[in-house]
C-alpha cells in the first residue's frame, strides 16, 4: 500500500542530465520568450490602432496573437523558474490550473485557425457576400464560440485531478504541468482521463484539420477556374500566411504526437525538447509569417516606425 502524501507539491523537471547547463539553455528560451511577447504584442497594438486593419481577417489574427501570448505567459514563467533558479516545486492547484490553460488554449488556437480558414473561403469563393456574411457580430459570436469550446471542453478531465489522491512519485516530466503527466501520478481509476482526451482530440484538432483541408480544396478549385493568371496569384497570395500558420501548428502537433506515441526509444531530451517546440514555435513564428507575407501588416509596421521616428 502506498503512503498517502497527497499534500506534497509536484516537482517540475527541466532537462534531465543537463542541469549544469540550465543557465546556458535558458538564454535561447528567454530570447524566444521575449520575441513572442514583442511579436504578438506588436500585432495586437497594430490591429487595435490601425483602422485599415479593422476587418474580420485581422480580428481573427488578433485572436491568434492573443492566444499565442496567453500560451507563452502560461508556460514560460515556470520554465524560466526551473532553468534560472531551479525552482521546481509547484502546488497542486497551480499545477492543475496551468494544465487547464495550456490544453484549453491549444484547442482555442485550433479553433481560431479554423475560423480564419472560413474567412479565406468566403473571401475567395463568395467575395460579393463577404461583408454580409462576416459581420462584426458574426466575428464576435465566432470568437466567443471558439473560446467556449476550448475552455469548457477541458473542465471534465481537469476537475477530477483536484479529487485524485497522489501517493506515487510527484516528479513531472516537464517544466510545466500537462494533464497526461499529472494523471499518471494519481492512485485512482483514471480510465475517464485516458479516454476523454482521445475523443476530444478527434473532435477538435483532427476535425478542425479536416475541415481546413476541405476548405482549401474548394478554394483551390475556385481559384483554378479563374482565367487571369494574375488574379489567380493574387487570390492564392491572400491565403499564404494562413496556410503557413496552419502548417506550423499542425506539423508541431503531429510531431509531438508521433514522438510520444512511437518515439519511446528516442532520448528523453528529444521528447522533452519536442514539447517545448510545440508550445513555443507557433507563437514565435506566427507574427513573423504575417509580417513577411501580409502587405497591410508591413505598411502598418512602417507607419508605426515612421511615426516614432518623427516623434
Amino acid at each position: 500500500m502506498w503512503p498517502n502524501i497527497s499534500t506534497a507539491p509536484f516537482l517540475l523537471t527541466g532537462f534531465p542530465g543537463l542541469e549544469a547547463a540550465h543557465h546556458w539553455i535558458s538564454i535561447p528560451f528567454f530570447a524566444v520568450y521575449v520575441s513572442v511577447l514583442l511579436g504578438n504584442g506588436t500585432l495586437l497594438c497594430l490591429i487595435k490602432d490601425d483602422h485599415s486593419l479593422h476587418e474580420p481577417m485581422y480580428y481573427f489574427l488578433a485572436m491568434l496573437a492573443g492566444t499565442d501570448l496567453m500560451v507563452t505567459l502560461t508556460t514560460m514563467p515556470t520554465v524560466m523558474g526551473v532553468l534560472w533558479m531551479n525552482h521546481r516545486e509547484i502546488s497542486h492547484g497551480a499545477c492543475f490550473l496551468q494544465a487547464y490553460f495550456i490544453h484549453s488554449l491549444s484547442i482555442v488556437e485550433s479553433g481560431v485557425l479554423l475560423a480564419m480558414a472560413y474567412d479565406r473561403f468566403i473571401a475567395i469563393c463568395t467575395p460579393l457576400r463577404y461583408n454580409c456574411i462576416l459581420t462584426n457580430s458574426w466575428v464576435i459570436k465566432a470568437g466567443l464560440g471558439v473560446l467556449m469550446r476550448g475552455f469548457l471542453s477541458l473542465v471534465p478531465p481537469i476537475m477530477p485531478l483536484y479529487w485524485f489522491p497522489y501517493c506515487r512519485s510527484h516528479v513531472l516530466s516537464h517544466a510545466f504541468c500537462l494533464h497526461q503527466d499529472v494523471m499518471k501520478l494519481a492512485c485512482a481509476d483514471i480510465t475517464f482521463n485516458r479516454v476523454y482526451p482521445v475523443i476530444l482530440v478527434a473532435l477538435t484538432f483532427f476535425l478542425d484539420a479536416l475541415i481546413i483541408l476541405f476548405s482549401y480544396i474548394l478554394i483551390l478549385k475556385m481559384v483554378m477556374g479563374i482565367t487571369s493568371g494574375e488574379e489567380r496569384a493574387k487570390a492564392l497570395n491572400t491565403c499564404v500566411s494562413h496556410i503557413s500558420c496552419v502548417l506550423v501548428f499542425y506539423i508541431t502537433v503531429i510531431g509531438l504526437t508521433f514522438i510520444h506515441r512511437f518515439g519511446k526509444h528516442a532520448p528523453r531530451v528529444v521528447r522533452i525538447s519536442m514539447s517545448y517546440v510545440y508550445f513555443l514555435f507557433p507563437p514565435f513564428m506566427n507574427p513573423i509569417i504575417y509580417s513577411i507575407k501580409t502587405k497591410q501588416i508591413q505598411r502598418s509596421i512602417l507607419r508605426l516606425f515612421s511615426a516614432h521616428s518623427r516623434a
